[in-house]
């Protein structure tokens, strides 16, 4: 298996090592990240009639039950910004290190029915679709775990809070897909929190407040509602790795985060990864990997 994951490494750090190597000290761009090699899915399945409702599943080899990992791409929200795609080499990693994916799209500003409540629902409606297609692809429903980057982080964590929501919120389920474990790479948890920072990292100024159809003065149960911070405590293993250069999302959203779920009784860490920026966390050749592929692993109860 882990010859299988150096290889899967090597291919893709060839393919971006010169960009790379021409500044040490640069962050990886968006197009740069967006330009990592994947190979195509193994299926791809809609989860609902909206050309955006699908998702991508990737599927090691062998007959034995599969553990999954639900992943859930960045872009801050945003049609323009990013898709499913941005994922794909990660799915491939884990493919290789024997772990089945589930890299889902969503809808994404300003698409039809994104936003409030839209993405959220799509988001709750593809964790939820394992359960459809669980059989005919041998996947392990015990061992799901959902991993998200950037905005898609946010997204994790609200998947993991959704057994927390209210009964009237229109994204509650009598019955959401139970999870072993969350992983956020350096996606907020407090949406309220997060909108002096969306200038800077989202290049919008009024982004979550589009996203989420008003500021927290004007429809504070949505943000209630959608902030992992505000539904503590998850009863849900929650682990969070950053970038300690990270300077979209800067770091003290991860450590306010963490140190809120611990007080909540939560189990929940962060790891840092030095020198690393908003993108590398996410690229399976960067020095963060090992970190994501070994939580992966723990959470799932899988093997090294």
């Amino acid at each position: 298996m882990l010859r299988l994951l150096k290889a899967v490494a090597v291919s893709v750090f060839t393919a971006h090592a010169a960009s790379l190597a021409s500044s040490a000290a640069a962050a990886m761009s968006p197009a740069e990240f967006q330009a990592l090699p994947s190979h195509p899915a193994d299926h791809r399945i809609a989860y609902g009639e909206d050309p955006n409702q699908f998702g991508d599943l990737r599927l090691p080899a062998g007959t034995a039950l599969h553990p999954v990992v639900i992943l859930i791409h960045g872009g801050c929200w945003k049609e323009k910004y990013a898709t499913l795609r941005d994922l794909a080499p990660m799915a491939d990693a884990l493919k290789a290190a024997g772990v089945a994916s589930w890299n889902i799209e969503y809808r994404r500003l300003p698409q039809p029915g994104s936003g409030w409540p839209g993405t959220y629902q799509d988001v709750g409606r593809a964790v939820d679709h394992l359960r459809a297609v669980a059989g005919a692809h041998r996947l392990d429903l015990r061992r799901v775990v959902v991993l998200g980057h950037s905005a898609g982080g946010h997204l994790a964590l609200f998947a993991a809070a959704r057994h927390r929501l209210p009964a009237g919120s229109p994204l509650h389920v009598a019955d959401p897909l139970p999870l072993k474990g969350a992983i956020n790479l350096a996606g907020v948890g407090d949406m309220a929190a997060f909108i002096p920072a969306q200038a800077t990292g989202c290049r919008d100024a009024a982004v979550v407040e589009t996203l989420l159809g008003g500021s927290p003065a004007v429809v504070p149960e949505r943000y209630a509602q959608v902030s992992a911070i505000r539904r503590l405590p998850l009863a849900t293993p929650q682990v969070l790795i950053w970038g300690r250069e990270d300077a979209m999302t800067p770091l003290k959203f991860g450590e306010d985060y963490v140190a809120a779920a611990r007080r909540a009784g939560d189990d929940a860490r962060l790891a840092v990864v030095p020198s690393l920026g908003h993108f590398e966390i996410a690229d399976p050749a960067s020095s963060a990997w090992p970190i994501v592929r070994q939580t992966v692993q723990s959470l799932l109860g899988a093997g090294p």
